[in-house]
């Protein structure tokens, strides 16, 4: 049990974090729990416990940030291959983004489905990405920004992707890309 230094709850209690499991296993997403008086806002956006509690990854070595200029910019689907395969924890910071993971475990009983989040500034929310999954997302809005943090580093001989329109996929994005790299647009379909 934490107990919780004067923030003005009366209990201190285990979870400060809501985390609601998407349809493909493993998935999560997750919600603060804020505490709020005439200061502002503080709330738990990560804690090993808590995470080690859900049976997600707890080692994080590399924090990223995404700056998005333009709404409609689309970045992924990425993933690193085994050995380098990577769990990912991503959040907006500023913005908003459609934010879309695609199980690609050849074992997984939900192999090749896909889930799509709101992650806004103003929810706050998280989404956290096992392993063996491709990740992207497509900005909402001007100047989006997302923060994320990866459980591997970065490597590039392990780094692959699938094509964001894969029709096998049939992601439904919320609307066309106005902005792709040449990478991205170049991922292949799955076969």
């Amino acid at each position: 049990m934490f107990k919780l230094l004067e923030y003005g709850r009366s209990k201190a209690t285990l979870e400060n974090m809501l985390f609601i499991e998407t349809p493909l296993p493993g998935a999560f997403t997750i919600d603060i729990e804020p505490f709020q008086d005439d200061r502002g806002l503080f709330a738990r956006t990560f804690c090993t416990h808590e995470f080690e509690a859900h049976g997600l990854a707890t080692k994080f070595v590399q924090s990223n940030l995404s700056v998005n200029a333009n709404c409609g910019t689309l970045r992924g689907m990425h993933y690193q291959s085994e050995p380098q395969a990577e769990a990912k924890l991503i959040r907006c910071t500023q913005g908003r983004l459609f934010d879309v993971i695609v199980d690609l475990r050849p074992n997984s009983s939900t192999y090749r489905q896909w889930v799509g989040v709101e992650l806004t500034s103003e929810n706050r929310r998280a989404l956290y990405v096992p392993e063996g999954f491709a990740h992207g997302f497509i900005t909402l809005t001007d100047n989006t920004e997302a923060h994320y943090l990866v459980s591997q580093f970065y490597t590039p001989e392990s780094e692959t992707g699938v094509r964001w329109d894969d029709p096998a996929i049939g992601i439904e994005w919320p609307s066309s890309p106005t902005a792709i790299s040449e990478k991205d647009a170049s991922w292949p379909n799955l076969v």
